[in-house]
Formats: structure tokens, sequence, C-alpha cells
């Protein structure tokens, strides 16, 4: 997706690629409690890309999956022992993560202030569980996964697209910016497979068929005004039907890539779609390691593909393997620095970086 923009209003300029190859990023969590800490530092880190955090340490509702219930439109989550499940009313749960998501906005809105970016027009990605994870966790009331109903998976869909919506426009309206959406999908997978457990040992969730599942992701993703990254964390990502949603880019850890994958990648690229690779180590690494040792999978890949080293520049972007939650805060400091190193070689000189 691209942007007009111009200095003056009444002149008329290039277009500006709000997913720009090149760039660096976050997948979202970072580790601490500190919403005002955690912006500052993602901004100053992620200059090209800077992304809403998510601090999942805080607990119930600031997790992944909690979080969501401060975007939908007419639904509400309540706690569980196994999670979360749909309430019929406001619950404790659902006012938590609205608070919760209130200070993190107010945080980076301080944050980006405090930079100098206040309407600059700069890119801010914000992430969201997508709607096939979220009914493959959160519960019916009657205890089943809301992915066996499908008149809720549809509920579900269609509010977490309007909801998603209104959350991007308040990011625009507070910050003056553009904004980028990351749908998590690590369920994908399971969701597609029918390897999700029921209730009980007995009860099984059958698989759900690649039609009806681009139907429920497209149904968020054509919703929005903003270009949609899908993102999937899982050991082995379905790439091919991640490429055949609407989508404008597709993010994954690169260690999961295999042979079988190349034809698939090749097509979402030659598509035009954008590849967000995860290439740091989200834990301390047993020796250290530079940009280069980061940068080496992203070209490597491009170089089996055929595509030519520019293709680092406009068609790759680089982020960690996974998100930083659970990381110790100095080496996710350093994991960043080294997203933003290699990311800079990909856009600056990525024919000179060399490959054992």
């Amino acid at each position: 997706m691209t942007l007009w923009h111009s200095e003056n209003p009444q002149e008329t300029s290039e277009p500006v690629d709000l997913l720009a190859g090149g760039v660096a990023t976050g997948l979202g969590s970072w580790p601490g409690t500190d919403p005002r800490e955690a912006a500052a530092t993602i901004i100053g880190e992620l200059p090209a890309l800077p992304h809403l955090v998510e601090l999942p340490e805080r607990g119930i509702g600031a997790d992944m999956i909690g979080r969501v219930s401060a975007l939908l439109i007419d639904l509400r989550f309540d706690a569980t022992t196994r999670g979360y499940r749909l309430a019929a009313r406001p619950t404790g749960v659902s006012r938590r993560a609205r608070d919760l998501l209130h200070a993190d906005l107010d945080a980076i809105e301080e944050a980006w202030e405090t930079a100098g970016l206040l309407g600059s027009g700069r890119v801010v990605k914000i992430q969201s569980a997508g709607p096939l994870t979220l009914a493959a966790e959160v519960e019916l009331p009657g205890g089943h996964r809301i992915l066996t109903d499908s008149g809720a998976v549809r509920d579900l869909s269609e509010s977490l697209a309007e909801g998603l919506a209104r959350h991007a426009a308040e990011i625009r309206k507070r910050l003056g910016a553009e904004v980028v959406i990351q749908l998590d999908e690590p369920r994908l997978t399971t969701v597609l497979e029918g390897s999700l457990q029921g209730p009980s040992i007995l009860n099984t969730v059958r698989a759900l068929p690649e039609p009806d599942a681009l139907h429920i992701l497209d149904t968020v993703i054509t919703a929005q005004s903003s270009p949609v990254l899908l993102h999937s964390c899982a050991s082995r990502p379905p790439l091919v039907t991640m490429g055949r949603t609407a989508a404008a880019a597709l993010s994954f850890d690169a260690a999961t890539i295999t042979t079988a994958d190349l034809d698939a990648l090749g097509e979402i690229l030659d598509a035009g779609k954008k590849l967000a690779l995860g290439l740091t180590p989200t834990q301390p690494p047993a020796a250290p390691i530079t940009w280069h040792t980061v940068a080496e999978p992203a070209v490597r890949l491009v170089d089996r593909l055929g595509f030519p080293r520019t293709t680092l520049r406009t068609h790759i972007l680089a982020t960690p393997a996974c998100g930083l939650s659970g990381t110790p805060l100095p080496w996710a400091r350093t994991a960043l620095s080294l997203t933003t190193d290699a990311a800079r070689a990909f856009a600056e000189d990525p024919e000179s970086i060399t490959v054992d």
C-alpha cells in the first residue's frame, strides 16, 4: 500500500510505501511492565518502523489474546482457568485490557512528542491477534472453542475488523502518523490441520478448509485502510495459504524456511508482497554475533530464489525471530540494534553483503 505524501499538500510528489523494504521493525512484545520506558526505547531503536509495544508481563489483559478484548466491538472476554472466554456483559478483564491499552497509547504519544514526531506522517505499526488464532484460543460461554461455531467466528471476525480500523484511526489522530497493522496468527497451522483439542481429550476440532480460512482472514484484512502484515511464529508457517490472503506482507522466522518452501516464496515475491523475516535470535547467543550474521539468512534466501540483491532493499524487512517479552532487557535492546543494522545494509549496499 502506498500513500501520497508531500511537505506541501498543494504539491504532487512520489508515493511513499508504508511497508518499505530495507527497514527493521519489532514483532510486538517487549520485556518489563513500564509502557513509557518501552515506547521510548522502541522509537529510539527502530526509527524507520517503530511499533506500539505489548507488555504481557503485566498479566491478564496485556497478553496477545487478552489485549484484543480492548479492541473488539460489542464483544468482550472474561478469564477462565484455561484462558479466555466470551462474556455476555463487560467484565473486569475487558476493563483492564482497555485501561492497559489506553496507558500504552498515552505512552507512545508522549514518546512520539518527545522525539519531535507528532504530525510528521511517520509510520507506526500496531499488532493484534488475528481472527483464527482468537477463534482457536477463546472459548464460547459453554466451554467449546469459538472455532466450532461458524456464526460466532463470523461475529468475531467482523467485530475485530471494525475494532482494528477504529484503533488505527485513533493512532493516526493521536500521533499524526500513518499506520501499518500486523495480524498475529500463531495458530493458523493447527487450525488448517485440525489438530486442536476440544474441552476434553475425546473432543477434537475439525480442520478448517482453506477457502473458509482465507475468507475469515480477508474479512479483517480488507476492512483496513492500512496495509496489513500477516505474521506467524509457528514452526511450520503455512506460507502458501498466507500468500493467498490479501495481506501486503508476510512475516515469519527465517529459520523455518525449507527447500520445499522456495517455490511458494518465489511466487509471493513475484506477486509483489513483502517479506518480514525473523532474523535476530530472541535469546542471547552463546557467542557474540554481528549484524552480518543476522543478515546472512535473508541474503542467502534471495540468492537461492534467483532474485536480484536489490530485492533486499525493496521487498525484505528485518525483525527479531519472535517477540521479545521473555528476553533479558539488555539483549532485547541489542537484538533491535542488530536488526536495524542488518536492515540498513539491505537498504544501502545489499550487493556487498557476503555469505559463506
